[in-house]
C-alpha cells in the first residue's frame, strides 16, 4: 500500500514551487484563479502518488473528492468558522471564496492526472 516514487515526488516539489510563484506574483484573471486550481489538484495527486500505491482511478477519485470538500467548505466560510479569518496563510491554502468554476478546474486537473498516469502504467 505504501511506496515511494521519486518521479512523483519531484513533480510534487516542482508543482508546489509553481503554485507558490503563482500565489506571490500572478495577478491576472485566468492563471491565478483557474490555472492555480487546475494545478493544485495535480499537485495533490502527485503527492498522493508519491507515497500511496493505488490505482490511478482511486487516487483520482480521492483527489477530486478532497478538492470538492475543500471548495464546499469555502461556500460555508470555513476559514471564519474555525477562527482563522485574517490569517493570510489559512486564507490562501484553504481559500475563502466558493466558485463553480473551481469545481470545473479541479475536475479537468484530475482527468489529466488520471489519463496521464493510466497511460504510464499501460506502457
Amino acid at each position: 500500500m505504501f511506496t515511494f516514487k521519486k518521479k512523483y515526488f519531484l513533480l510534487t516539489i516542482l508543482l508546489f514551487i509553481v503554485e507558490v510563484l503563482i500565489a506571490l506574483f500572478v495577478r491576472d484573471r485566468f492563471i491565478r484563479p483557474y490555472g492555480g486550481d487546475f494545478l493544485v489538484v495535480i499537485l495533490i495527486y502527485c503527492f498522493l502518488r508519491t507515497f500511496i500505491k493505488q490505482s490511478p482511478f482511486r487516487l483520482a477519485v480521492v483527489t477530486l473528492i478532497f478538492s470538492f470538500v475543500v471548495e464546499i467548505a469555502q461556500y460555508f466560510n470555513i476559514v471564519e468558522v474555525i477562527g482563522l479569518k485574517g490569517n493570510r496563510l489559512a486564507e490562501i491554502v484553504i481559500g475563502t471564496g466558493y466558485s463553480n468554476h473551481d469545481l470545473v478546474a479541479y475536475t479537468l486537473g484530475v482527468l489529466v492526472c488520471y489519463f496521464f498516469d493510466r497511460s504510464q502504467n499501460d506502457a
